[in-house]
């Protein structure tokens, strides 16, 4: 129906069915938190004057970094708030309908930023992408050759600076970004553990993703005593996904010299009065290097990434489990099971079939 520019078709409207938040969110989100707009319709056109594509939506991505934007932005703060009564938005692949920009045509897969409806106009070509390896999932471009992939390559590779031999610690282990940095500690001769927070997820670290151990954090009353029980010698890299508890527990048993790298405190996200860290000293007493980072600084290595980490693919040497819910109206639902580790995997919506 939508192709080129111009022609007969310019006004016909499909429906377009979104999720909206209705407000800033302020504790622990809910599925009321949002709603499904099906009255909302859009021409399948790129409008005159603009240089932009016009995509239907195939999957969307669920990253913990959103709950962030469902709060009023503050100073400081690295990304955009959502805006109440507007489709959420996040990473997703999606096939072009329509095309006013000289390199995308109408029926090529992309990945971008996109919002949470069917069909979107896409004008920020910043974040638009082809997608060029088509010998793996689609889905493989929102997380292990997307923005979690590449969180996990340039925390663990340029934050933590690794050498064959060391401990490794990774918290929120299964997620989008854990499972990929265990297996990259890995294949470099680390020995890995890393906590979850379900039998399942546990046996998923040590049977799939080969981690030296794990555990469940929900059963340890002592976070010191079982990283004791684990790292009897200490840690020397932890890629902590969590914060809180668990990173207070850590600085406790890290080794001289060791590196933190800190991507995400997921367990104090939905928190009115986020818990205080209170073991900092060591850091001083252990010279250890505690790093955050933001992925959108390490954007020019992608290249590299995504070439090691295909010849990785094709060799057997990691794999990757997705949790796919099917249906825009599950959205919400799927992104909120972030918080409570309802996922097991990277988290996907399937929007449409291509």
């Amino acid at each position: 129906m939508a192709s080129g520019s111009g022609g007969g078709d310019d006004d016909v409207q499909v429906k377009n069915k979104q999720v909206i938040l209705k407000d800033y969110v302020s504790g622990f989100p809910k599925e009321s938190d949002f709603y499904i707009n099906t009255n909302g319709t859009m021409k399948l056109k790129v409008p005159e004057g603009s240089i932009g594509v016009v995509v239907k939506n195939l999957y969307l991505s669920c990253d913990p970094y959103m709950r962030n934007r469902m709060k009023k932005a503050v100073a400081g703060s690295y990304i955009e708030s959502f805006k109440p009564g507007s489709p959420i938005s996040g990473y997703g692949v999606a096939k072009v309908l329509d095309s006013r920009h000289p390199d995308f045509k109408k029926g090529d897969l992309v990945w971008a930023r996109t919002r949470w409806e069917e069909y979107s106009l896409l004008t920020n070509l910043v974040t638009l992408n082809k997608v060029l390896h088509t010998d793996v999932p689609l889905t493989y471009h929102m997380g292990i050759l997307g923005m979690p992939g590449l969180t996990a390559y340039a925390g663990f590779y340029e934050v933590c600076s690794p050498m064959k031999g060391e401990y490794v610690f990774i918290s929120a282990a299964s997620g989008a970004v854990g499972q990929l940095v265990g297996q990259f500690a890995k294949l470099i001769g680390c020995y890995v553990v890393g906590s979850a927070g379900s039998k399942e997820k546990v046996d998923l670290l040590k049977s799939k993703f080969r981690f030296n151990e794990a555990f469940n954090y929900k059963e340890e009353p002592d976070l010191d005593a079982a990283l004791k029980r684990y790292f009897p010698e200490g840690i020397d890299i932890y890629f902590d996904n969590v914060g809180g508890k668990m990173l207070d527990a850590v600085l406790l048993n890290m080794r001289v010299h060791g590196r933190i790298a800190v991507c995400g405190m997921i367990s104090q996200y939905n928190l009115h009065n986020p818990e205080g860290v209170h073991n900092l000293l060591h850091l001083i007493s252990k010279r250890i290097r505690m790093e955050g980072f933001l992925v959108f600084h390490y954007y020019h290595l992608y290249p590299k990434f995504v070439e090691q980490v295909l010849s990785y693919i094709a060799e057997g040497k990691i794999v990757y489990v997705e949790d796919i819910a099917e249906g825009l109206e599950n959205g919400p639902a799927a992104l909120i099971g972030l918080f409570t580790g309802r996922n097991v995997g990277k988290q996907i919506v399937l929007v449409a079939r291509e």
